[in-house]
């Protein structure tokens, strides 16, 4: 009999938290290691942010609160979604959990059983087969290749929804490919899922804000209001406010799916931090303008790591839309071997090469469900990117 539970053993650990911790492991030992794993700004939060949490202390906002969130939480949420999304939701229909991945999570297990589908458009970020799995569901993956931008078409979806698919999850821009879908795309998108109404919707737009795309942002229950009835629309204040340690993640949808998931969250974690409710608070409502100027260094950052990478041998870069990665192409150097005679039969090899020779880190494809690839975050300064990709391009020309 094993000690562990059968849903546990449905799960892998998350392959990019792994890297960041060998990473770590590896400065702590001394080691010239860049990590370019972790998808985290390096800006700081807000001033504004951090004296709301400040403020929320000293007023001794520091015991429990509803379950799925306070009041003023909850009307911050409704607040933004009307702004930058011209989408109307209730408290009644708003969700706040401690972090974008439990918010999916709370979403899935309170929703899927054994036997159902729910559809994942690949390259994926790496939790959410992981989560489908561990509530009994079934992954059914749809591939979106470099040559169509890292974006499924309508055709594909089509063609992927069976009787038993329960949701369809839309990441844009995309984690690990920054892909961005337009609000035409999402507009063919939406008219395949009106054809099939016992499908369910989730959109990630965690990395809303985050965007470099001619065309503004759109979310799919915004371009297709007909959805809007089975749309769980997913955000948080990770990536665009540089909160990821405080960890809010909120939603707006039906409201039947928004009680199922605070049962859930009552019998988990109950309420996310009071703190960081408070300071959410400020982050939704208070000013934006300092988004734009992030962007600017952000994209700044991201044309110079495509075309530093682009200019490495055997890569192939394309130019994300949003978020903060690239997802370069490794089909150029698979099967060449290292100047240590090491077979590059992978994009693991890859990234274990790159690693081990280059102390560059990043993600290898495998993990995201399209290869041969990998991610790389440039969330982090112009000098240390630059470092980077110069040892990622001898790297590549060093293999034979």
């Amino acid at each position: 009999m094993s000690q562990t539970s059968a849903a546990l053993g449905r799960i892998q650990p998350s392959a990019t938290l792994a890297m960041s911790a060998r990473v770590n492991a590896l400065k702590a030992e001394g080691v010239d290691v860049i990590g370019l794993s972790a998808g985290e700004p390096d800006f700081d939060t807000p001033d504004f942010v951090k004296e709301a949490g400040i403020e929320a202390i000293r007023k001794n906002l520091t015991r429990y609160t509803d379950v799925d969130g306070t009041a003023d939480v909850k009307e911050a949420v409704a607040f933004k979604f009307k702004r930058d999304n011209g989408l109307i939701y209730k408290r009644s229909q708003i969700t706040v959990n401690s972090g974008g991945k439990h918010t999916l999570f709370n979403a899935l297990v309170a929703t899927v059983d054994v036997g159902d589908e729910v559809i994942i458009p690949a390259p994926y970020w790496v939790s959410y087969p992981d989560i489908v799995n561990f509530a009994g569901g079934t992954p059914v993956f749809i591939e979106g290749p470099a040559s169509q931008g890292y974006k499924i078409t309508a055709a594909q979806l089509d063609a992927a929804i069976t009787p038993r698919t329960k949701w369809v999850m839309l990441n844009s821009p995309s984690n690990p490919s920054g892909a961005a879908y337009s609000a035409d795309e999402l507009k063919a998108l939406a008219d395949v899922l009106l054809r099939h109404p016992h499908v369910l919707v989730m959109t990630d737009d965690m990395y809303e804000h985050v965007w470099y795309a001619s065309t503004p942002f759109a979310t799919i229950a915004q371009v297709c209001p007909e959805l809007y009835d089975r749309t769980l629309t997913v955000n948080g204040c990770s990536k665009a406010f540089s909160m990821t340690g405080w960890r809010i993640g909120f939603a707006g949808g039906p409201e039947w799916i928004i009680k199922a998931m605070s049962k859930l969250q009552s019998q988990s974690t109950s309420n996310p931090c009071s703190i960081s409710q408070a300071a959410a608070v400020a982050a939704l409502t208070g000013p934006q303008d300092f988004l734009e100027d992030r962007n600017a260094v952000f994209k700044k950052r991201r044309d110079m790591v495509v075309a530093m990478l682009n200019d490495a041998p055997g890569l192939d870069c394309p130019t994300p839309e949003g978020a903060f990665y690239v997802y370069p192409d490794a089909s150029g150097v698979i099967g060449k071997t290292t100047p240590k005679g090491a077979l590059i039969d992978s994009d693991e090899a890859l990234i274990g090469y790159f690693l081990d020779e280059a102390k560059v880190a990043a993600v290898h494809g495998a993990a995201f469900g399209l290869s041969p690839a990998f991610r790389i975050s440039y969330a982090t300064s112009d000098e240390v990117l630059k470092k980077a990709c110069t040892r990622i391009q001898e790297a590549c020309a060093a293999l034979k």
